[in-house]
């Protein structure tokens, strides 16, 4: 597991009306490529100001990459197929479910993680989707903005977050490439697409990088820390691991889908006795039958060793970042629940910084306090029987799908 390195600048970001503009001024500042990619793309009221943006870009010559995942984001409309593909836009919808669905394993491990880099010189990261404050695809206009967090910044984590999305790119190119010339496309063919992707990825890659600026190397320590399924499978789950094993003070997460493995659970059990205040801020409406009851059965526990868990209803929470003992923080898109640790790509911003991590533990004190609601031990003790069994009912039907995936949570 890579180091935090120092030479970093840092701005948090608090929801779409920070970080929309930020990513838009960034945007029409580039002048070589913008690399983005996105669980949601949705192109009404601000994610059609980033649209506009991106291709604009691509109208003056800059080199756009945008990819989607393909639950997320099924399909973009016509208008903007159009106005992409005229302005020289790249883009593509990572696993399409085609007609069997979700109902294909395969098909659970989706793009999950919210990143861009500009000229490999400005980054962001973080739990925001192209997708307005106000608006949800299935619950429609929200009376109150979604409440999340992205961070912008500069150093040198920017070179990782332009390898990482260059990668991904290259991969998404080899399986169009091998598609093109039919699934049962021969290993000689593929070599041949991999190699051909791979010469021009590094090309790329190496005219970007020339066009880097050099940055002094004051400044913040942070690092990204990513998910995914070949060498980065539990990078995310240990970094949050770690950190909660040495706090000594205060734990507080705030996080949208909260199902987390035994070991995580584990850590912040053995943290409240050991006399570290623990904090959860978690997500109060219901969204999906999955998110809202599969996640109570590990409230007992908990609750017993006396972590605080607070339920966020003044808007939809979003967020998933964390501070602990009020110097490190993590910023990202990974949730602590089976599909973001065990199956997507995730990235997360770890950061070391006592300033940064003091404006985010604020903006978390403020949203326990004016929109949230602490779960009384005594009262979930003594829930009604038919909220008990829809809770073990989640529960189990998570383990089941795990199991069927082959993964043990």
């Amino acid at each position: 597991m890579s180091q935090l390195r120092t030479g970093h600048q840092l701005q948090l970001l608090e929801g779409g009306r920070a970080y929309f503009p930020a990513l838009v001024q960034a945007i029409d500042a580039s002048v070589h490529e913008i690399r983005m990619e996105t669980y949601i793309f949705n192109v009404e009221a601000a994610g059609g100001q980033v649209a506009t943006a991106l291709e604009r870009a691509a109208l003056r010559g800059v080199t756009v990459y945008l990819a989607m995942d393909g639950v997320g984001t099924p399909g973009i409309p016509a208008q903007w197929k159009t106005r992409f593909d005229a302005a020289g836009v790249k883009w593509s919808i990572f696993l399409p479910l085609g007609g069997l669905g979700m109902l294909i394993p395969s098909r659970w491990r989706r793009l999950h993680r919210k990143l861009c880099v500009v000229d490999g010189h400005v980054a962001f990261c973080g739990g925001i989707n192209v997708l307005d404050d106000f608006f949800d695809p299935h619950f429609g206009i929200l009376d109150t903005p979604r409440f999340d967090f992205a961070v912008r910044v500069t150093g040198p984590l920017v070179q990782t977050v332009h390898e990482a999305t260059a990668t991904f790119w290259w991969r998404l190119e080899v399986t169009s490439k091998a598609r093109q010339n039919d699934l049962s496309a021969s290993w000689q063919v593929l070599q041949e697409a991999l190699a051909s992707a791979l010469r021009e990825h590094r090309e790329k890659d190496s005219a970007c990088d020339a066009a880097t600026p050099v940055l002094p190397s004051q400044g913040t320590s942070a690092e990204l820390v990513l998910r995914d399924n070949l060498r980065n499978r539990s990078r995310i789950e240990r970094a949050y691991r770690k950190a909660i094993g040495a706090a000594r003070e205060e734990i507080m997460i705030a996080n949208a889908y909260f199902l987390p493995g035994r070991k995580l659970r584990k850590g912040l059990i053995l943290a409240a006795r050991r006399g570290v205040r623990v904090r959860l801020l978690l997500h109060g409406r219901y969204e999906y039958f999955m998110q809202y009851y599969a996640t109570r059965p590990v409230y007992g526990a908990l609750l017993a060793a006396g972590v605080e868990i607070h339920e966020y209803s003044a808007g939809f929470l979003h967020a998933k970042v964390a501070v602990i003992d009020g110097h490190w923080a993590t910023v990202g898109s990974s949730n602590l629940d089976p599909l973001s640790l065990l199956l997507a790509r995730e990235a997360n911003v770890v950061v070391d910084d006592a300033a940064f991590a003091q404006d985010l533990r604020m903006r978390l004190e403020n949203a326990i306090a004016v929109g949230s609601s602490q779960v009384d031990p005594a009262a979930y003790a003594n829930r009604p029987w038919r909220q008990r069994v829809l809770d073990r009912l989640a529960f189990g039907l998570m383990r089941v799908l795990l199991f069927l995936y082959g993964k043990r949570y």
